[in-house]
């Protein structure tokens, strides 16, 4: 976002003040909000979402106020007197730089303009540091979820679900007989049938599931709010599309067809915990193996005989 156009809030219960404080921001081509100090203050910087407030130095307690609300918005504290102490205690409650009164209209607008860059600089930062955070839990081939960060995204829909009475459903899926695609044809191929089941996926589930590549050619999907009708659906939607679809590039060619297995944890069994759910959807995928493969099966989690015992990743196919 350029320096102009942007939104500013000044807190100054001085007219005089006001008027020229906002004319200088005005002609420099922000858009420039009003408010006196205290709760109007703060009631017009959560509406204005202000890139830069001005406070005057009366408006102390509103200047830190302001502060703990938000760490980032750059704030400027202006006075009529400039002694050490004033510009200490101003600095010390959190603005980001001391402007004189009477305003000089420049001055004002090139001060502005200056904290709007480092305003910039931690945007950018900020933007960055979320889009490394998501590589981290990001599987670089099927740009699903990684098994590392799963986990700990169900965790947070279980207890979500808990606070709220919700049913949370986990969809276990595995490629059949993949072992088969990678000897036939080669582990590139395999990679691209990888890739394309990753697509799938992200295309199939709804906006609100999640889904991960578990390991190998396994798969994890989530489904807030989804009760054992629904999850059975959804899985079903995803079977259908993976056997629907051409697998085919420049090299080599393959149908391919997958097995799932549905775990649902209802309201009633608040104290299911992440690994139990994923291991009853595991058990019933290997239902959904023993059945003949391309299939939805559905364990029923009071059936669970050592739920909380660590999962053994099963061999290919």
């Amino acid at each position: 976002m350029s320096a102009a156009r942007r939104t500013m809030l000044i807190v100054d219960d001085d007219a005089e003040g006001v008027r020229a404080a906002k004319r200088a921001l005005e002609d420099d081509g922000h858009r420039v909000e009003v408010a006196p100090a205290g709760e109007p203050a703060l009631r017009a910087f959560a509406d204005a979402g202000p890139a830069l407030v001005l406070v005057d130095f009366h408006a102390y307690e509103t200047l830190r106020r302001l502060r703990l609300r938000d760490a980032y918005v750059s704030i400027l504290f202006a006075s009529a007197g400039s002694s050490p102490a004033d510009v200490v205690r101003g600095l010390d409650a959190g603005a980001d730089g001391f402007v004189a009164k009477p305003y000089d209209a420049s001055t004002l607008a090139a001060l502005v303009r200056s904290r709007l860059r480092v305003t910039d600089l931690h945007d950018r930062l900020r933007a960055e540091n979320k889009r490394l955070l998501e590589l981290v839990d990001i599987d670089d081939l099927t740009e699903l979820y990684n098994m590392r960060s799963i986990y700990g995204r169900l965790d947070q829909e279980l207890s979500r679900a808990k606070r709220h009475g919700r049913t949370t459903s986990v969809v276990m899926m595995d490629l059949d007989d993949f072992k088969k695609v990678n000897d036939l044809n080669d582990h590139l191929f395999g990679s691209f049938v990888l890739k394309e089941v990753g697509k799938i996926i992200r295309q199939t589930i709804r906006s609100v599931d999640l889904g991960a590549r578990f390991g190998g050619d396994e798969f994890l999907m989530i489904l807030p709010e989804t009760g054992v009708e629904g999850s059975m659906i959804s899985a079903n939607r995803v079977r259908v599309a993976i056997e629907a679809h051409p697998f085919q590039n420049k090299t080599a060619a393959a149908r391919v067809t997958a097995s799932f297995g549905v775990a649902v944890c209802e309201p009633s069994r608040r104290e299911m915990a992440s690994q139990a759910l994923v291991r009853c959807a595991d058990l019933a995928l290997y239902e959904a193996k023993g059945d003949g493969k391309n299939c939805v099966r559905r364990h029923d989690i009071a059936s669970i005989h050592g739920a909380f015992a660590p999962l053994q990743k099963k061999s290919a196919g």
